[in-house]
């Protein structure tokens, strides 16, 4: 069975840029013209820079990939979604924003595969010059990265996800049906040889010029090859060697680290965008550009109290902030992670009390993401999107940071039954956070808090933490995500919410605390969870356009 691949770049003119929606779409769409193409550097730029544009879009880190989290514990859905099943394990499989992904990700691999093929192909009988030569390492990474995406949702020890190089092919690539690895080891395999490839093509993050600066990077590619690891360890635990080894490389080669105060991984000061914590991120310039992730305009409060057109969509349950308190209110995870009611905080200039007043309540919001709306100009000089359609703001938007490194660190020695040295990691991180060490030795208990916290609310997927915790062969970690899966989650309701007129002067000047706190859990139609949840059912027009060729994820 054939298939024609589409090879187009978005902003790519001089390719055929249409495409298909479905990657195994078995309908012929017309071949690019690569005859004209690789011809300069700038199209080599070009080419690459359509590759990162698909995980900028909304249908990638905008807000798609994170309504999964729904079947975990931290967060509830602000507004009633047409797929209630991501957050109740009565997956499909044809939920739009698995769909969306899944059909996205592979036009980022049919495409990096173009890019990678036609690059190759030209370094055999040209050398490749210095700006081709990093196109090529970006290739294999957004391949990697991509691939990745779909092999640790989709793939199991079973049975692997469909993938496919196009130089591996003597005579050029045949169109035909990318073929279901046996196993998704093999798939991991395969990404961890694109990092490797990309690592040895891309420069250090230092050596980038100012105008390059989000582009993929050495330590960018170790660190997904860490994440590829930590995932493999599931079904090989001798995998969490090499999790050790590379993230003491990026300490030490790479000089990664933690930033020293956990506020500046979230500030809109460029001074502090690409410090000794960042790996990789998606980078946001907001202005009128409306550069970077959307997620900080999905989360805020639907229509901005009146002054921006936030979105509600994603917000904090009271489980997530009851496990921050533990340490202690004024701790700085707490307190810039969640904004709850009546906490200050500062919007377009003017200081405020926290409250909701729009759809589904929970009683909090994630304010991660919300300095740059502190500004009293904020659209003007350039800190929000001004186009409160794409709510974008001047904010580096996690995807991997050096806190997470660490604590991959901390959880490989902790399975190697060696608590001392994981509590190094460990305590660095809740030092930072709440100023207090940590007991020693350390606990999978003390990891499953910190993992928790430090990373809430960021697209590291906490979910998926849980599914492969629930596989572990440690109990401790097992029973912890076993507990989390299964349970409803508690948002804080104010009966009477909203502002009140205390002064008499015919303007509400305060939160109405009157009135009862109520909890109360959602989704109780929340099925039990079973390993057999570990990955997605693939869509189901995908099942039947391969013609036998991509075996369904069965639940048993």
């Amino acid at each position: 069975m054939k298939k024609n691949i589409l090879f187009g770049v978005v902003c790519v003119a001089l390719l055929t840029a249409t495409s298909c929606s479905d990657f195994l779409d078995v309908q012929p769409e017309g071949d690019a013209r690569d005859n004209a193409y690789f011809l300069n550097d700038q199209q080599a730029i070009d080419a690459v820079d359509g590759l990162y544009e698909r995980f900028h879009q909304e249908a990638m880190y905008g807000r798609e990939l994170f309504w999964e989290q729904g079947a975990a514990n931290d967060i509830v859905w602000g507004k009633t979604r047409d797929f209630p099943t991501l957050a109740t394990f009565k997956y499909t499989g044809d939920e739009s924003p698995l769909r969306t992904v899944f059909e996205t990700m592979y036009k980022v691999i049919s495409r990096s595969n173009w890019v990678i093929d036609q690059l190759v192909d030209k370094e055999k009988t040209t050398a490749l010059t210095e700006i081709e030569n990093r196109s090529l390492g970006e290739a294999y990474f957004t391949r990697g990265w991509a691939h990745f995406l779909m092999a640790y949702r989709y793939g199991t020890d079973k049975q692997g996800v469909p993938f496919v190089r196009y130089e591996d092919f003597v005579n050029g690539y045949d169109n035909s049906i990318p073929p279901q690895q046996a196993s998704v080891i093999d798939n991991y395999k395969l990404i961890i040889e694109d990092m490797e490839n990309a690592k040895k093509r891309l420069p250090r993050f230092e050596d980038y010029d100012d105008k390059d600066l989000g582009r993929a990077h050495q330590a960018a590619a170790i660190a997904f090859q860490v994440k590829v690891y930590a995932y493999w360890a599931m079904w090989d635990e001798t995998k969490w060697d090499e999790v050790i080894k590379l993230v003491d490389e990026l300490e030490t080669t790479y000089n990664r680290g933690l930033a020293d105060t956990f506020d500046e991984l979230f500030s809109s000061d460029f001074s502090k965008y690409w410090g000794k914590e960042y790996l990789w991120t998606i980078p946001g310039t907001g202005g009128s550009t409306g550069g970077g992730s959307e997620f900080p305009g999905v989360i805020l409060e639907n229509k901005g109290w009146g002054i921006y057109n936030g979105w509600g969509q994603i917000k904090p349950t009271y489980d997530i902030y009851a496990e921050m308190l533990k340490d202690g209110k004024e701790n700085d995870r707490l307190k810039r992670s969640i904004l709850e009611y009546g906490q200050k905080f500062l919007f377009f200039g003017e200081e405020r009390e926290f409250y909701s007043a729009s759809d589904i309540e929970s009683g909090s919001q994630i304010n991660k993401y919300m300095e740059p709306f502190g500004y009293a100009n904020a659209t003007t000089e350039g800190y929000v999107n001004a186009n409160g359609d794409w709510p974008t703001a001047r904010v580096n938007f996690p995807i991997i940071r050096f806190a997470e490194m660490m604590l991959f660190r901390a959880e490989a020695y902790l399975m190697k039954n060696q608590p001392d040295k994981a509590w190094k990691d460990l305590n660095r991180i809740h030092v930072r956070a709440c100023g207090l060490s940590l007991p020693s030795p350390a606990t999978m208990e003390q990891l499953y808090h910190e993992r928790r916290c430090e990373l809430a609310f960021e697209f590291t997927d906490h979910l998926f933490d849980l599914k492969r915790w629930h596989h572990s062969s440690n109990a401790e970690i097992k029973a912890l995500a076993e507990k989390e899966l299964n349970a409803r989650p508690l948002v804080r309701h104010y009966k009477n919410r909203g502002m009140v007129d205390t002064n008499g002067d015919g303007k509400p000047d305060a939160i109405d605390y009157t009135h009862k706190v109520e909890f109360y859990t959602d989704y109780t139609d929340k099925t039990s969870y079973k390993d057999c949840f570990i990955v997605f059912p693939y869509p189901s027009n995908q099942i039947i356009n391969s013609n036998g060729q991509l075996k369904q994820n069965i639940y048993e």
